[in-house]
């Protein structure tokens, strides 16, 4: 499983040189220069030891890691995927849920002693939406870094902001502080370069022209009801959502329709993340994406993460006119 622990395919090619920042934003070719430095530090320095017995060395007092906060759609997973490819083995990358689906997996224990021999972790989409992932992940990253390990994250949300507006935070502040010292903040400002200088998504499909072009694409294409897609995501579990793509070329979807509750909603947003990984087209009948989440849901503790997904999934419909036509 850790083996498996790369950036997903959007992001193979992905490196520092790839990367356009945005003229107007400094912060953007400052991230860069930073994760440069970081890299090269890297190279220099002795990989982690795995310590059998006992615990390992005292934690590093300062920060040993990067951490990159801004807005959804500046480009912080094409950095931080450019960091592990430039950084020296062993190394691991993963969604924040990877990560604790791992734990989940092989235990605390195990999932420590996999990990602690790598010289770096990048962690992409890094939220806590719970306080058993607050504790859980806290205890892990202290003890990786105690071992050596460097860190990298990604996330909307400043650390020591992490968990604001969904569960009682204050309760679990040592925590949170912990994690914010683990880490150098790097704040990258911009726009969403999603869609920066493009068109807007196309309107959507007729059911019948979905049906239609899943049809033409063939065995590549999926083809589900929004609905029912939505109650089979119910019954599956999130780190398993990538699976379900498996051999999909294009996602054909009829009867978008606004999510009704906040369950529904983030499993959705998970299954977006893993249809952009793959670079996956969405053609889809119904109302726009763009609409698909309520204004409460919009302002609520999960709005980053929402505002994530439509741009995701905008953007993957946009890409629906390269397998539409023909």
């Amino acid at each position: 499983m850790v083996a498996e622990m790369v950036p997903p395919p959007r992001f193979q090619g992905a490196r520092f040189s790839t990367y356009i920042p945005d003229p107007t934003q400094p912060s953007q070719t400052e991230a860069v220069r930073v994760l440069e430095s970081f890299a090269s530090s890297l190279g220099a320095a002795e990989p982690a030891k795995k310590r059998w017995f006992g615990r390992s060395a005292p934690a590093p007092t300062g920060p040993v890691g990067i951490y990159l906060d801004g807005g959804y759609g500046v480009g912080k997973t094409h950095l931080l995927a450019s960091l592990w490819h430039a950084a020296p083995g062993p190394k691991a990358f993963g969604t924040f849920v990877e990560l604790t689906n791992l734990v989940g997996a092989l235990g605390f224990a195990q999932a420590v002693q996999a990990l602690s021999g790598h010289r770096l972790l990048c962690i992409d989409e890094f939220e806590l939406d719970d306080p058993g992932d607050t504790v859980l992940v806290s205890t892990l990253l202290s003890r990786l870094a105690e071992a050596g390990v460097k860190l990298a994250a990604t996330s909307n949300t400043l650390p020591g902001k992490l968990g604001e507006g969904r569960f009682a935070a204050a309760d679990f502040l040592r925590e949170i502080q912990g994690l914010s010292a683990r880490f150098r903040s790097v704040r990258i400002d911009g726009q969403d370069y999603r869609h920066r200088g493009l068109p807007e998504a196309p309107p959507p499909y007729a059911d019948d022209e979905v049906t239609a072009m899943a049809g033409r694409i063939g065995g590549g294409a999926s083809l589900d009801g929004f609905d029912a897609l939505l109650e089979h995501l119910a019954v599956v579990h999130p780190s398993r959502y990538g699976a379900l793509l498996d051999g999909v070329e294009a996602v054909c979807l009829t009867g978008v329709a606004p999510v009704q509750d906040q369950g529904t909603a983030l499993r959705l947003v998970v299954l977006a993340d893993r249809m952009y990984d793959r670079e996956l087209p969405v053609i889809a009948s119904g109302v726009p994406f763009d609409e698909i989440f309520s204004a409460e849901m919009l302002n609520g503790g999960y709005r980053k993460k929402y505002l994530r997904a439509v741009s995701r999934l905008v953007a993957l419909a946009r890409d629906s006119g390269r397998v539409a036509v023909g």
